[in-house]
């Protein structure tokens, strides 16, 4: 919810295009892998971009781990350790 407005908007229409058509179904510009299983979903807005790093759990289900206004070219590396820590809980 911290994200600006725009940008939330933009990741709630990348979600519903992956409910409407399969995740399979759906890549960059949109969505990229990262590593293992983290995957991010990628939001460009008029009022900023944002990443939302994701894996995928049971059944169809996509568990947002974290989200974040990007300020950097790279996916920080803080970031990146938030959703793993994260993505270690939900596995257990």
């Amino acid at each position: 919810m911290a994200l600006p407005e725009g940008v939330q908007a933009r990741v709630i229409r990348i979600l519903e295009l992956i409910e409407q058509v399969g995740l399979e179904q759906v890549h960059e510009p949109h969505i990229k892998h990262l590593e293992d299983k983290l995957w991010e979903i990628r939001a460009r807005a008029p009022d900023g971009i944002a990443r939302a790093i994701y894996l995928t759990a049971t059944g169809k289900r996509l568990v947002i781990l974290h989200a974040f206004v990007k300020k950097t070219q790279k996916t920080p590396k803080q970031a990146l350790e938030i959703a793993r820590q994260r993505a270690r809980e939900v596995r257990k």
